[in-house]
């Protein structure tokens, strides 16, 4: 048995995670996948060469590179990242990004806000990740990968339709409200505040979950940028910080879809 030992410098979220063992799952070689995100490592206990596994992770564009394969003897170890407890935060936060997507949409679209649309969409890929694993779960392989094709091209065509309205604005002009980016944003800072304190007593029970914990600090500091995107238009009296915000978030969002996409 050996076990091989790869970097992968763009997987900082669970959502990562989720896609590269999607990828990999219908490989018989492989026995074993241990994840450490904070350190973007991916550890494979597997039979055979690590060449086929790499080419896999080539496709996924998340900077996989093998560090070292060893021989080993040592026992699987048993994974409890499935433990229920677990499982129902990780629901809760389903459910919250899910909730925040329509909040974020629906009062983007009515204060013509760029930057809360784009961060909708941003909640959304969140949401939509643990979705696919908990539809996913004692379903086939091809399954998955089916579900999690129909959830990527969501994503584009929303992805790709924010950014056009986006650089439309760019050239026509527009007046977003930033006394509704503001606020929808402080809700939105609020809501992932609340994912890290449920997240909190969890994040050193493993690297799965102290992986979304720093998933969800990555969107407070997001929420936090659509909030000074507010602040700056109110000041200025210029729809260009919202718009900047927009894509900016719109092009992390197509990024994350690709990423999907690319499991089949």
């Amino acid at each position: 048995m050996n076990k091989t030992q790869f970097q992968i410098t763009k997987m900082d979220c669970p959502s990562e995670e989720r896609i590269i063992r999607m990828k990999l799952e219908d490989l018989s070689s492989i026995k074993h996948m241990e994840f450490n995100i904070p350190e973007r490592l991916l550890i494979v206990t597997h039979e055979g060469s690590a060449k086929e596994i790499l080419d896999l992770l080539a496709p996924l564009n998340f900077g996989s590179t093998l560090l070292g394969t060893v021989l080993t003897s040592d026992t699987l170890p048993i994974s409890n990242i499935d433990s229920d407890q677990e499982a129902k935060v990780l629901k809760v936060l389903l459910y919250i990004n899910g909730g925040m997507f329509f909040v974020e949409l629906i009062l983007g679209v009515y204060a013509e806000s760029m930057g809360l649309i784009s961060d909708s969409l941003d909640m959304l890929a969140d949401a939509s990740v643990y979705m696919i694993s908990l539809y996913a779960v004692g379903k086939t392989i091809q399954t998955k990968k089916k579900s999690a094709k129909v959830n990527g091209i969501l994503q584009i065509v929303l992805g790709v339709g924010v950014l056009i309205e986006t650089l439309r604005r760019f050239y026509y002009g527009s007046d977003p409200e930033p006394s509704y980016m503001i606020l929808i944003s402080i809700i939105a800072l609020m809501a992932n505040v609340y994912c890290l304190y449920l997240l909190s007593s969890h994040k050193e029970k493993g690297a799965h979950m102290k992986a979304s914990y720093i998933c969800s600090s990555t969107d407070v500091m997001a929420n936090t940028g659509v909030i000074l995107a507010g602040v700056l238009v109110y000041v200025t009296h210029s729809s260009i910080p919202d718009l900047v915000i927009g894509i900016i978030v719109s092009l992390i969002v197509l990024r994350g879809a690709s990423s999907i996409l690319k499991i089949s």
